[in-house]
C-alpha cells in the first residue's frame, strides 16, 4: 500500500516532515513496561519546565489548526492531548503493546504518532480533504461523516481513518488483539521536524525490533 499526501497539502503546509513504516508481525503479549517507562521519564523531564502548549512542535500544530479553522484549544493534535493526559495523571492506561509503546514515543518526542491496523484499510492511504460522503466509525461504532474540506486519512473505499488530520483515530482501525500488520505514521511541522522525526524513527525501529525479533518493520516511501 502506499502512503500519501494531496499535492496541495505540501504547499499549504511546506514545512511538514513525515515518516511511516510497515509493522509485520504484530503480537499482544510483548511485555513492553521497560521501554514505555524510559520514555515516559523523556516526556517527564520535557514537560518538567512547562506544558505541552509551550513545546516547538505543539505550537506548530496549533498554528495548523488554526489554519484549517480549528480552535486549537478545543482540537488538539494527538500529541497535545497525549501530553496533557499525561501531565495531569503521570501516566497512561494501557491498551496494546503496539499502542502503548507509540503513545510513549509520542509523549518523549511531542510528536503526533498514528497507529493502523492495515488488515481494515481498503487500498492506499492519504491525507486530503473530505468530499463529504466519506464514512468515520468512532470506538463507540457511531458512523460520523467528516465535513467537506476537512482533512482526513481516506482510503481506496472512502473510509475515514482519521478525522481532523492529528485530532482523533477511527475505531475502525484501531489495533486489536488478533492484528498482525500495522501502518505507522509519525508527522510534525517545527522547525527542526526533519531531525526530530528522524530520531523518532530511528527510535522506533531499534525499539519495535527489541520488542519483536520475529517481526518486520521496515519504512516505507511517503509520497
Amino acid at each position: 500500500m502506499q502512503f500519501s499526501y494531496v499535492p496541495h497539502m505540501r504547499r499549504g503546509f511546506p514545512g511538514l516532515v513525515s515518516a511511516a513504516f510497515i509493522f509485520e508481525g504484530v503480537t499482544p503479549t510483548v511485555d513492553v513496561s521497560a521501554p514505555v517507562a524510559q520514555f515516559h521519564e523523556k516526556a517527564a523531564a520535557r514537560l518538567a519546565s512547562g506544558t505541552e502548549s509551550d513545546l516547538a512542535s505543539i505550537q506548530a500544530w496549533r498554528r495548523a489548526f488554526s489554519s484549517m479553522g480549528l480552535k486549537p484549544t478545543q482540537y488538539r493534535c494527538a500529541a497535545e492531548a497525549l501530553l496533557r493526559r499525561f501531565r495531569k495523571e503521570q501516566a497512561l492506561p494501557g491498551l496494546h503493546p503496539l499502542i502503548d509503546v507509540c503513545n510513549a514515543l509520542s509523549l518523549a518526542c511531542a510528536i503526533p504518532i498514528a497507529v493502523f491496523d492495515l488488515g481494515r484499510i481498503v487500498g492506499d492511504l492519504q491525507v486530503r480533504p473530505a468530499v463529504g460522503d466519506e464514512t468515520y466509525e468512532t470506538f463507540r461504532g457511531d458512523i460520523e461523516y467528516p465535513e467537506p474540506g476537512e482533512i482526513i486519512f481516506a482510503d481506496a473505499a472512502g473510509q475515514a481513518h482519521a478525522r481532523r488530520w492529528t485530532n482523533r483515530q477511527s475505531g475502525r482501525s484501531t489495533i486489536r488483539l488478533d492484528t498482525t500488520r500495522a501502518l505507522i505514521v509519525a508527522e510534525a511541522l517545527h522547525a527542526t521536524a526533519a531531525a526530530d522525526v528522524a530520531s523518532l524513527g530511528e527510535a522506533l525501529q531499534t525499539t519495535l525490533s527489541e520488542l519483536w525479533p520475529n517481526a518486520v518493520v521496515r519504512k516505507v516511501a511517503v509520497q
